[in-house]
Formats: C-alpha cells, sequence, structure tokens
C-alpha cells in the first residue's frame, strides 16, 4: 500500500462512528433486498400466472423478462435523478415503485396489465441498483468502504432467497400457486402482495437517514453538509470538507459532458471500464442459473423435486459466499478478488461445457429430445455449476458493485454509475433473452461461451482495473 493510502487512514478516518455508518448503511442496502426479491417473486407465481390468463410460453417470457426493460430506465434515470433531488429521496421513489408494482401486479386483471406493473417494478429494481452503492460509498471509511458496499450484494441474494421461501410457503399452504388461500384469492397473488412488507419499510427508514454529504456540497449546501458529517465522524470535518469541494462542481448542473473527454466526441476511459465491467458481470451467464436452472437440470434428467432443491441450495450457496467475500473485500483488494473469481469461474463453466459435451438425446420431462447426462457427468455438472456460483459470488457478484461505487470521482460518480448500472441490465436482458436459443442449439457451446467471456474477464481486470481498496473517495481520477 503507498504512502499516500496509509496517509488516507489518518485521524480523519479513525474519527468515524463506525456503528452510525453500519446502520445508515444497511438501511440503503435494503433497496438491494428489494432488488433481489422483486426480480424473484414471480418465479413462483409464473405457471399459476400463465394458466389464468391463458398465455402463450413467448408472451410468458416477456412478461417474467419485461421488468430488465424497466430496470434499464430506472438505473440510467436514478443517477440523474440523485444529483438533482438528491440519495434519499430517490430511495423514497424507489420504495414508492416498488409499492405500486407490488399492489398492482397482485390485482392484475390480465397479462398486458401485469407486464406495466413488471416494468414499474423494474424502474424501482433499476433505481436502487445506483444508488445504494453511490450512497454507501459516499458516506463510508475508506478502510471498511469495501465490506459496506458489499452489503449490496449480500441484501440482493437475500431478497432472492427470501422470495423463493415466501412463494414456496405461500403455495405450500394454498395446495398450489394458482388455488385460492386467504380472502378467496390465489396464492400467487399474494405472492406478490408480500413485497408491500419490505417495499413501505425501505420508504419510511430512507426518511430517517441523512442525505450523503457530498450531494449537500455539490448543491452549496455547506451547513447541512457539516451537520451530516458531524453524525458520522467526530473529527476532522473541516478536512473532509475541503476535500470533497475540491472535487466536485457547484457552478452548475451535471450533464452528460461531465463524462466526455475534453474534446466532447468520446466517453472518459474510466466511464467505459464501468460499462465494460458491468457487461462482463452479465456476459459469464450467472442469471441464466438463477433464472433458467430448475428448467436446465430437467432437462437433463433431474427430477422436479430434484431441481428444485438444487435450486434452493444455489441459492443459500451464493448468501454464504457473498459474507465470505465481505469478509476478504478490503483485505486482499477488488482486483485480487475480481482475477481470482475470473479464474474459478473460467474453470467451472469450461467443465460444464465439456460435461455437456458428453450427453447423449433422450426424452426430456415434457416428453421432448433433450439432452440426457449419465450420473457421473450430471453429478460432475452439478458440483461445477455450485463452484460457478461459489467463484462468482465470493468476487464479481458484490465486488463489481463495490467498484462501481467507487471508482468514478465525486463530478460524475451517480450520472456514471447510472449508466454503466444501465448496461449491465441491457446485458442481463440480452443473455437471459438468448439463453433458450443457445441452449436449443447446443448447452456445450453455450457454456462454451461464457467460459470465454469468464476468461475475457480476467485479462480485462488484469489490464483496465484501478485497485481502489483504502483510497478515500477524494483521491479518485
Amino acid at each position: 500500500m503507498s504512502t499516500q493510502n496509509v496517509s488516507s487512514k489518518s485521524s480523519d478516518e479513525e474519527s468515524f462512528h463506525t456503528g452510525r455508518v453500519v446502520i445508515i448503511s444497511l438501511v440503503a442496502a435494503l433497496g438491494g433486498f428489494l432488488f433481489g426479491f422483486d426480480t424473484a417473486v414471480i418465479n413462483g407465481a409464473v405457471d399459476a400466472v400463465q394458466e389464468t390468463f391463458g398465455m402463450s410460453p413467448g408472451l410468458t417470457g416477456f412478461a417474467v423478462s419485461s421488468a430488465l426493460l424497466g430496470c434499464i430506465a430506472g438505473a440510467y434515470l436514478a443517477g440523474r435523478l440523485a444529483d438533482r433531488w438528491g440519495r434519499t429521496r430517490v430511495m423514497i421513489l424507489a420504495s414508492v415503485l416498488f409499492t405500486i408494482s407490488s399492489v398492482g401486479s397482485g390485482f392484475a386483471v390480465g397479462p398486458w396489465d401485469l407486464i406495466l406493473w413488471r416494468v414499474i417494478g423494474g424502474l424501482g429494481v433499476g433505481a436502487a441498483s445506483v444508488i445504494a452503492p453511490a450512497y454507501i460509498a459516499e458516506v463510508a471509511p475508506p478502510s471498511i468502504r469495501g465490506r459496506l458496499g458489499s452489503l449490496q450484494q449480500l441484501a440482493i441474494v437475500s431478497g432472492i432467497f427470501v422470495a423463493l421461501l415466501s412463494d414456496a410457503w405461500l403455495a405450500g399452504v394454498a395446495g398450489g400457486a394458482i388455488e385460492e388461500l386467504w380472502l378467496g384469492v390465489q396464492a400467487w397473488r399474494w405472492m406478490f402482495w408480500t413485497e408491500l412488507i419490505p417495499a413501505v419499510t425501505y420508504g419510511v427508514l430512507a426518511l430517517m437517514i441523512p442525505e450523503s454529504p457530498r450531494y449537500l456540497l455539490a448543491k452549496g449546501l455547506v451547513g447541512e453538509a457539516r451537520n451530516v458529517l458531524r453524525t458520522i465522524q467526530s473529527g476532522g470535518i473541516d478536512n473532509r470538507i475541503k476535500e470533497i469541494r475540491a472535487t466536485v462542481r457547484e457552478d452548475r448542473k451535471r450533464s452528460w459532458r461531465d463524462m466526455l473527454t475534453p474534446t466532447g466526441t468520446n466517453l472518459l476511459p474510466i466511464v467505459w471500464i464501468g460499462i465494460v465491467l458491468s457487461v462482463f458481470q452479465q456476459a459469464v451467464g450467472i442469471n441464466v442459473i438463477f433464472y433458467y436452472s430448475t428448467t436446465l437440470w430437467q432437462s437433463v434428467g433431474f427430477t422436479e423435486e430434484n431441481a428444485l432443491t438444487q435450486t434452493v441450495i444455489t441459492s443459500v450457496t451464493n448468501i454464504v459466499v457473498t459474507i465470505i467475500a465481505i469478509a476478504l473485500i478490503d483485505k486482499i483488494g477488488r482486483r485480487k478478488l475480481l482475477i481470482t473469481g475470473s479464474a474459478g469461474m473460467t474453470v467451472s463453466l469450461a467443465v460444464m461445457a465439456w460435461m455437456f459435451s458428453t450427453s447423449t438425446m433422450g426424452t426430456g420431462p415434457d416428453g421432448e429430445l433433450a439432452p440426457q447426462l449419465g450420473d457421473t457427468q450430471g453429478l460432475i455438472a452439478l458440483i461445477a455449476a455450485n463452484g460457478f456460483v461459489v467463484f462468482f459470488g465470493m468476487s464479481w457478484g458484490p465486488a463489481v458493485w463495490v467498484l462501481l461505487g467507487e471508482m468514478f470521482n465525486n463530478r460524475i460518480r451517480t450520472a456514471a454509475l447510472g449508466l454503466a448500472a444501465a448496461a449491465q441490465w441491457l446485458a442481463n436482458f440480452a443473455v437471459s433473452t438468448a439463453f433458450p436459443p443457445m441452449a436449443e442449439f447446443s448447452l456445450t457451446f453455450t457454456y462454451g461461451f461464457y467460459a470465454v467471456s469468464a476468461a475475457l474477464s480476467l485479462l480485462f481486470v488484469a489490464k483496465f482495473i484501478p485497485e481502489t481498496t483504502g483510497r478515500t473517495l477524494e483521491s479518485m481520477k
């Protein structure tokens, strides 16, 4: 670690009220919980929704993935709104969008209004994906910023797990997702309504945390920024204000021009790095595991019960390795974590591609022809799939969100983060939509493509990603 980085861990940083910072970071990360919950809750309802509304497979698939379109717009807009309205107000807006989506989805009368409510929820997911890492990075001490930033990913995977668990419980109580539950209402509608609890809680708690001091100083509200800083650190406030003010512009609104090179013809290199980093996070195919794992394992010979059990195990595994990442990210650094993860994902995905290359054609769960794995190959593929989740969950899952929250300077942080997050959601939509036809063509090719993407991500990190561990946000260029 350089002398500069050591000096950043001076008395100023040691004076942070760590307990207070952890609490307000947890509130911000609750947006990540809703992020995970909203994207996963439809998993338990999709078959019942399809039957209730008589939807075709194509329309059903679009209803599921339509939320991602809202995510793209929400991520892009959130960065601009955060600079205009403030970080906490965008959190409250996200809470309102989650609430509207939850209520509307539960009362849906047909596929098209369900899609509308899903897109509204996606706007909330996109906003939450931007505002949580930005806010946490701006209030956290440099020495634990990685761990606090990783709370976003832990909240996301926890939200996914709770959504799957609540879906299973409601369906179990009713005897099926399409069966009537309380008040004569089908269980799948209650699945959507359960999101009301965390959505409203998020909005209420967002009203109780302070605004980001960096936003306040960018708006020239020095007195308010000073008051906020007093609640999160006990010394060095004047120096901190000087550092922040030196890196933010107060003379005009932020715009796309801030992210452009001096010639105004291209994005700054650091913005491109953030965009490509986001795309690589999705290009390795992680969401294929979460969106299609049950269908995938059934198609290669697993029973429905075993496939569902494996999906739950994968979800729990993701939570455990995210906790491991939180413990490691500030100790070994972002770059080493990403490089380790890329190497592990490359091997795991290559093994999966190899196993699928040994498959033979057999009868699938619906009587159609599908690739089948032998007992040994199936076990190896299963281990490799979980190995992939482990390496992703301990590295690219949390570390990308941490880096996006801290790698941009104060002048462009939220705008650049919003653009990078929008690119990530677009890549998510593309990869998820492309999987069914790619899998139909060849599972070997599909997982080989993901393995190549993982290998390229290693080279990209080694060449382009700066190490930000221990550095103050004001030192970012």
